[in-house]
């Protein structure tokens, strides 16, 4: 068995949380019309829906919440997070927004319309959807390697290079109005990217000049997967890694919800390019607030600046990847088949092994999912076809590469005895999954679907 890494912290407060009946559950999941993200969060015991916001923050930026600059323009908080910034990912213009999807809004209208595509390694489902939103299309280019998840080999979520070269002639060049790597790659399983590959992908976008921004909401825990896995790096510190990660794009969007340990906020870096710079800024103004506090208070910009650094900590990142490893370990002890290597921040699980008799389009990871909340409090969320939506021409259903069931560790906030309800839930799952139904959509909105869709069970 996978040994637990110990915490590197110990625990002042707590927040009670309660198990509920199965059926308890059976009637909230009836009332949410089977959709996880509509379950109130009281009626949820262990929430894996997202490790995004969902972190328990430290003493100190709890602290830094209370120095926090409330000014409207100009705010000590603000210049700190922007030299902070800087010293971090050595980018010269830093634009505080209010989270991820908040930064793909102010800068993607910038580089894309109707005319252009986006390729990346993988787009998430919010980016790909500010693709769509600024009218263009958005391909996924990711190794060969990640779309088998029994094969454990490393950086999984690499770009194929030689594909996107061949999709950038496909298209030419200036068609493509940027090139998106995001690090780790969420879709494909939480799979780093190598600097090799960052080295390489950004050859050929300097080769075709065409604009590379990084996707970097986990950015702290892809170098760290980089430091033990690449021998080039086993030596050099993470920080250091980083800076080497960014330096071969020339923007970057970020949710700090996630490897900033924040409840909220996001940023945009730009490497050297004002005009660009200066476009970002409008845009905010328009979309967030002012440029000094892009629609965070001033107490989310110190807890922020505070988080950078402490998601950079090596024997933090150490105990938050070995969280993985050991439920991963026990998940292997029963034969549950996940998305391998383990990724960076939870572990996907492979629902289309675990329930073959589901066709995509019957969403085994949504089914999976659901199966998890009724067995044991459990909430997750589908990485697969339920996800992925429509073709936004056809407006057909799409097969998605993977059909993942993805749990989603929080950071800092369970503890061992939590992962192994989590593994015990699974293993009791499988020993009855012939029987799980399949789900069919009764209603679903134009745009990200899976966040508001009606569904029901297949009798």
């Amino acid at each position: 068995m996978k040994k637990y890494v110990a915490e590197p912290f110990r625990i002042k407060m707590v927040e009670t949380i309660k198990m509920t009946t199965k059926e308890e559950r059976e009637k909230s999941m009836a009332e949410a019309h089977y959709n996880m993200f509509g379950l109130r969060g009281e009626d949820v015991y262990i929430d894996l829906l997202t490790d995004s916001g969902t972190n328990a923050m430290s003493d100190t930026q709890w602290s830094g919440v209370m120095r926090g600059d409330e000014a409207y323009a100009g705010g000590n908080s603000y210049y700190k997070l922007v030299e902070d910034g800087r010293d971090i990912f050595g980018y010269e213009f830093i634009q505080p927004v209010h989270q991820g999807r908040a930064a793909e809004k102010v800068l993607f209208p910038i580089l894309l319309n109707s005319d252009k595509v986006a390729i990346s390694n993988t787009f998430f489902d919010t980016t790909r959807a500010h693709v769509e939103l600024a009218g263009a299309r958005a391909i996924d280019c990711v190794v060969e390697e990640a779309k088998q998840p029994s094969l454990r080999v490393k950086f999984k979520g690499n770009m194929d290079v030689e594909k996107l070269e061949k999709l950038i002639n496909e298209y030419g060049a200036e068609k493509v109005g940027v090139i998106v790597m995001t690090i780790t790659n969420n879709s494909a399983g939480g799979q780093p990217v190598s600097i090799a590959n960052m080295r390489e992908v950004s050859k050929i976008a300097k080769k075709y000049g065409i604009h590379l921004c990084i996707d970097a909401a986990r950015f702290a825990e892809n170098a760290f997967f980089i430091k033990r896995d690449e021998e080039e790096f086993k030596d050099v510190s993470i920080k250091d890694i980083t800076r080497e990660m960014f330096s071969y794009a020339d923007t970057f969007t970020m949710s700090a919800k996630k490897d900033a340990i924040v409840n909220m906020g996001g940023l945009i870096g730009i490497k050297e390019d004002a005009e660009l710079y200066q476009k970002v800024k409008g845009n905010t103004i328009s979309f967030e607030g002012f440029i000094t506090y892009g629609g965070l208070s001033g107490r989310d910009l110190e807890s922020l600046s505070i988080g950078l650094y402490e998601g950079l900590d090596e024997e933090y990142l150490k105990y938050r990847n070995g969280q993985m490893e050991y439920l991963a370990g026990l998940l292997d002890e029963a034969g549950i088949e996940y998305q391998s290597p383990v990724g960076g921040h939870g572990v996907f699980i492979d629902a289309a092994k675990m329930l073959p008799h589901l066709k995509y389009y019957e969403y085994p990871g949504h089914a999976l999912a659901v199966e998890l909340y009724l067995e044991a409090g459990i909430r997750t969320c589908d990485i697969g076809s339920f996800m992925l939506g429509n073709d936004p021409d056809t407006k057909e259903q799409l097969e998605s590469d993977f059909e993942f069931t993805r749990l989603a560790i929080p950071r800092r906030v369970y503890t061992q005895s939590h992962l192994d309800i989590i593994a015990e839930a699974l293993i009791n799952i499988k020993k009855r999954a012939s029987e799980v139904p399949g789900y069919r959509i009764t209603w679903e909105p134009e745009i990200l679907r899976h966040f508001q869709a009606h569904v029901e069970p297949i009798k």
